[in-house]
């Protein structure tokens, strides 16, 4: 299915079961080519039926430190596992797990950006001292996705509003943003303060209590 030039061609791959501890969720390969030699990959995690009522939705950019090594300087990790509780307990929604680590500037990048926070700098300052924006995603693929799912409305599990914005110039209807907002560590809560202050991000943000571990990510 072709959504757009910039897009391009989006197809299924594979579809399994997954069985996790939260739910038995329906798992479809994608990937769609964004240039002569060069693919683009993600999955659609999906519980129940999304194409009946409006499901929820959350679009999760991979986060190796967090989900694989069980890093506290993001909320990563916390909002995919509050994603798969939400929707189990709706019986019924989707995760669109995207393979844009860091905001989109890669893996080692992201390292090279913690180094930089170690020395002062915030997650934004970071990216740019490296030459990146502050946001590199692209969301046009959760978009093609839910189109070849047949999926027109959602309520989009996410605190920022440009993934909403996205998927509504693609013409996915968003029809509410759901807070995704998990409790911060001491290691986290800097970061997050500079993603509600400099990209948008709909945070309450408590500050952890005090005598808590030094905040390692300015």
């Amino acid at each position: 299915m072709t959504v757009s030039a910039q897009a391009g061609a989006v197809w299924r791959v594979v579809s399994t079961r997954i069985p996790t501890r939260y739910a038995v969720f329906q798992v479809h390969g994608f990937e769609r080519d964004i240039s002569s030699d060069l693919i683009e990959t993600a999955l659609a995690i999906v519980l129940g039926d999304p194409t009946e009522g409006t499901p929820l939705l959350r679009i999760h950019s991979q986060c190796f430190t967090s989900e694989v090594l069980g890093s506290l300087r993001c909320d990563c990790n916390d909002q995919l596992e509050m994603a798969m509780r939400t929707i189990t307990e709706e019986g019924c929604g989707l995760i669109v797990y995207e393979y844009q680590e860091g905001r989109g500037i890669g893996l080692m990048a992201k390292l090279q950006a913690y180094e930089l926070q170690d020395a002062g700098l915030d997650t934004v300052e970071a990216n740019h001292a490296l030459g990146f924006k502050a946001d590199c995603r692209d969301f046009n693929l959760p978009a093609a996705i839910l189109h070849n799912l047949g999926i027109r409305r959602v309520r989009l599990l996410s605190n920022n509003p440009r993934k909403s914005r996205a998927l509504s110039d693609a013409g996915i209807d968003v029809v509410a943003l759901v807070p995704c907002e998990t409790a911060p560590t001491p290691y986290s809560f800097s970061y997050l303060l500079t993603k509600k202050e400099k990209l948008g991000h709909v945070l309450g943000l408590q500050r952890p209590g005090q005598g808590d571990a030094t905040n390692v990510d300015q």
